[in-house]
Formats: structure tokens, sequence, C-alpha cells
């Protein structure tokens, strides 16, 4: 077996799944204190984007500070999907085990009866994707390598 290699696919999918651990914590402990509702989702925005930080940072580290703004840039993205899908997918069971949520977040909700665990797994997913995407780009800018030079060679 050779060493474990770490990737900026397989480092997103790790980092991304710790993430999505995190804000299903979080969801559990805002709905046992009644704070589930759809403006706190903010705070699983800022969980994701300290994932995605965390992650590109990682991949830095083990890159011996010499991370290319592409790889970083996509296992920010990976991280961020993963994530999101993860808690879109623990959401979906959630809202099948406990079956009044969904009532009581379509009756708190401006989306009123519109809203389908379907129409909420889909915003989640295109919610964290499109977040972490923007964050990544963002997080790039200070992770990027010092001898980053992306006009090189155009004259």
């Amino acid at each position: 077996m050779g060493a474990f290699r770490l990737t900026a696919e397989n480092n997103g999918v790790r980092v991304g799944l710790f993430t999505g651990v995190a804000m299903m914590a979080y969801f559990l402990i805002a709905n046992l204190l009644g704070f589930v509702r759809i403006e706190y989702s903010f705070l699983n925005a800022g969980i994701l984007a300290v994932g995605a930080c965390v992650a590109i940072a990682r991949l830095k580290r083990e890159k011996g500070d010499k991370l290319p703004y592409l790889q970083g840039f996509g296992t920010g993205i990976v991280t961020s999907l993963v994530a999101s899908v993860a808690f879109g997918l623990f959401f979906i069971i959630y809202s099948s085990i406990n079956r009044d949520f969904m009532e009581q977040t379509q009756a708190q909700d401006l989306f009123g009866f519109d809203l389908s665990v379907t129409i909420a797994f889909l915003a989640i997913v295109l919610q964290g994707a499109m977040g972490g995407m923007i964050v990544s780009l963002i997080a790039m800018q200070y992770f990027k390598s010092p001898d980053h030079k992306p006009m090189k060679g155009i004259e």
C-alpha cells in the first residue's frame, strides 16, 4: 500500500463531511432551543465558510505553502458541495421523522405551502454551493501562493 496522498478532491470530501456534521449539530441544537427559522440559516453559511477555509488551509499546509490557485479554489467548492448535500440529506431524513417540522416551517416561512422537502433540499444545496464558491474565491486571495503570477507570459 502506498502512502496516502492528499488531493484537492479527497481533502474537500473529508472536510466537507465534517462541516456537514457541524451544520447538522447546529440544526439539532437550534431545533431543541426553538430557533429553527429560515432567517437563522446564515449561521450555517458561516459554518460552511469556516469549513471551506479550513480545507484550503489544510491543503496549503500539506503542499508546503505552494498551493496552486485552482486546487485551492476547487477544494473549497468540493467542501461546500459535500457539506451542503450531506446537510440536505439530513434535512430530508429529519423532516420525514418529525412530520410536524415541515408544517411549522410552512406556517412560519414566507414560501408558505409552496415549500416542500424537495424544494428545501434543492435550496440548501444551491445556497451552499454558490455561497461556498464565493467564499472559496475570496479565501484564495488570502491563501494563494506568494509566487502566484497569473499575468506572467501575457505580453
